[in-house]
């Protein structure tokens, strides 16, 4: 027998063992439906999984349960709730919607199971769920929901699409459905409702999900979030390769400290909890409002830092991403440097802290023609910090900072830095050669790597990532670029050495 324990509400969870009858079911539906779950976005939750959910709704005051399982599947969420906490309550009323006919026969198989044994009024939904809930909110039916337990579809929205239109009919802004679900459960809860949802860790930062981030905290409170370390472990049978987190809501009451908990996977035995101040999960003066995840109670030496307190724009320093689009400028692209062109930096350029140029074995171009229709996109030739917009999920490290120094590229008056680069630069010219050493030196630490996943949920470092960060000071970092020329083997020892002396 697998035992849980939730910390925060003595919760003991239990299941004879993973592959439990519902989890046989879900696994099998999943091979029967793979089609529909690459074009609808949505995969099913562990057992596991929805058991621990349930154990994070607190006990309710009211013998009144109005509970929303919106994309319900066949049933693993709301049976996980019922089973946790169906005999607090002597009425639930329970609205589940799944839009797959033939899912929906086994959630209503699920539900009927429920009836004779607790006071359950099921109502199995099919169609829209976006259409029924923007219908709901816009004529104002009450009462609300004074619970959710939630697994979204994960799938864009499409701007211009009828989804998209519907959400901002009812003040909703977002590109994504289970942000849309989400929004669209809180808007619909009563005061003090609960909500338990699984969704990608995606939402946390990045200036697309912005509008949704600032949804939450002017309609909710958030008061725990569990994050799964591994980013292909809580829905491995369906090989879902994504960041997610688990987070409990409570609805129209002031923000209070935020539980976080941790597990490597969906079996829970490493689990690990601590509480934390809102002002480690949300940062003050945050502009962007991106949502942090500390992971312990010890304080990154980033947020210790009295020195690292600057913005990129305050030391005069601007973040683009590289302006090259390959697949508009096929035509311009050589796989190898000839008359006429000029060196074209790709990722795969980028193994260390300078790159390989040119590198014949790359399946990339390393070269661009240099003509009136790609002058516009080039830089001149120069030093350039450089970031990657990807790791791979291999990789140690989110943040991978490089230097690009004129020098590497002799007799050559401009360069291309293709779309997957943030360049790091000063009015499109190259940095003072000590600001650009500094700054990935700086950007190479292992605190600020650290730092980052704190609030960056997948393999994309974005410009607007890059911005929100704090530095040095413009002097500090040019201390540290003439400290990091004197080096003779730059490593990752030496680098968090030196950046461990920033107070």
């Amino acid at each position: 027998m697998q035992v849980l324990y939730s910390v925060r509400y003595g919760a003991k969870l239990e299941s004879m063992n993973v592959f439990s009858k519902m989890d046989q079911t879900r696994l099998r539906l999943s091979k029967e439906t793979d089609a529909k779950k690459s074009s609808l976005g949505q995969f099913m939750t562990p057992t596991s999984v929805a058991e621990f959910m349930a154990a994070l709704f607190p006990p309710s005051a009211s013998r009144t349960c109005r509970l929303l399982d919106a994309g319900a599947g066949f049933g693993s969420l709301t049976s996980a709730f019922l089973d946790r906490c169906g005999q607090g309550f002597d009425d639930i009323e329970l609205t589940a919607f799944e839009v797959d006919d033939g899912i929906r026969v086994h959630l209503a198989n699920t539900l009927t199971s429920y009836t004779g044994r607790l006071p359950i009024t099921p109502h199995i939904q099919g169609g829209d769920f976006i259409e029924h809930a923007v219908n709901r909110l816009q004529l104002g039916c009450e009462p609300g929901f004074t619970h959710a337990i939630l697994n979204p579809p994960y799938k864009k929205i499409n701007t211009g699409s009828r989804h998209r239109l519907l959400l901002r009919e009812v003040g909703i802004e977002t590109v994504n459905l289970y942000t849309a679900f989400v929004a669209l459960a809180i808007a619909m809860m009563e005061s003090c409702g609960k909500i338990v949802a699984i969704i990608p860790r995606s939402f946390c930062n990045g200036p697309y999900y912005r509008a949704f981030r600032e949804f939450i905290f002017a309609r909710s409170a958030i008061r725990h979030m569990h994050l799964f370390q591994s980013r292909n472990k809580a829905f491995k049978a369906d090989e879902v390769l994504q960041e997610n987190v688990i987070i409990a809501l409570e609805c129209g009451v002031p923000q209070g400290p935020v539980t976080v908990s941790t597990s490597t996977d969906d079996t829970f035995v490493d689990y690990v909890v601590h509480e934390h101040a809102f002002d480690r999960v949300v940062l003050p003066g945050d502009a962007e409002r991106f949502i942090h995840v500390p992971t312990s109670p010890e304080h990154n030496a980033l947020e210790l830092s009295k020195t690292v307190r600057h913005t990129l724009k305050d030391i005069g320093i601007t973040v683009s991403t590289g302006p090259v689009v390959d697949f508009r400028m096929r035509d311009h692209l050589r796989h190898a440097p000839e008359d006429g062109t000029v060196p074209l930096l790709y990722p795969g350029h980028f193994a260390g802290q300078v790159p390989d140029w040119p590198k014949l074995g790359l399946k990339k171009p390393n070269a661009i023609a240099r003509n009136p229709e790609t002058e516009r996109w080039l830089y001149p030739n120069g030093y350039y910090a450089v970031v990657r917009r990807f790791s791979s999920k291999e990789e140690r490290r989110r943040i991978v900072a490089s230097v690009v120094e004129p020098t590497q590229f002799p007799d050559v008056e401009v360069l291309g830095f293709e779309n997957h680069l943030n360049v790091l630069h000063e009015n499109r010219h190259g940095l003072p050669e000590d600001l650009a050493r500094g700054l990935v030196v700086f950007l190479n630490g292992t605190a600020i790597d650290d730092h980052f996943r704190r609030f960056n949920g997948h393999t994309q470092v974005n410009a607007t990532d890059l911005r929100s960060m704090k530095f040095p000071s413009r002097a500090q970092l040019n201390a540290l670029g003439r400290w990091a020329r004197k080096q003779r083997d730059l490593t990752q020892e030496r680098i968090d050495e030196r950046l461990s002396q920033f107070e």
